[in-house]
């Protein structure tokens, strides 16, 4: 089966390579998961549009990935969260959570899939996230949970 990758798929691609994958994979997987769409000529006009648009979301060298650490050092992020009254939160702080509250604060676009949580943000209080924004550049972001 001949697709189109629309998100990034491990051992795979990047959005916008076109593909040759098992019927069962892609009928079962990467099409119900949106991370792909059939390829036919009218949807590869579709790729110029899914490579610009990854080109101005990725960070394209260290440099850049060192400019966007150094914003992300300073920045301290609140979420509002529903929490209990012993301070455990009903649910976990995820990452797209944490990219929009970035966002709404002022700083950097990020992907959700850049976030790297090791533990699951389940209490109130500040935790410490890791943001891989380059192979070799990570950087960290304070992440504070208060109750609504």
């Amino acid at each position: 089966m001949k697709l189109i990758l629309t998100a990034p798929v491990a051992k795979l691609g990047v959005p916008g390579d076109i593909v040759e994958v098992k019927d069962g994979y892609g009928r079962n997987y990467l099409l119900p998961q949106h991370f792909a769409i059939k390829w036919s000529r009218g949807a590869e006009a579709q790729i110029d549009q899914i490579k610009r648009a990854r080109a101005t979301k990725e960070i394209k060298t260290r440099e850049q990935a060192e400019e966007v650490r150094a914003q992300l050092e300073d920045f301290k992020v609140q979420i509002t969260v529903q929490a209990g009254e012993s301070g455990r939160l009903f649910g976990a702080v995820t990452p797209g959570d944490i990219v929009l509250a970035v966002k709404k604060a002022g700083g950097p676009a990020l992907d959700k899939r850049s976030i790297e949580i090791n533990k699951p943000i389940k209490t109130l209080g500040t935790h410490t996230v890791g943001v891989k924004l380059h192979e070799s550049v990570k950087g960290h972001v304070a992440v504070e949970t208060v109750a609504a």
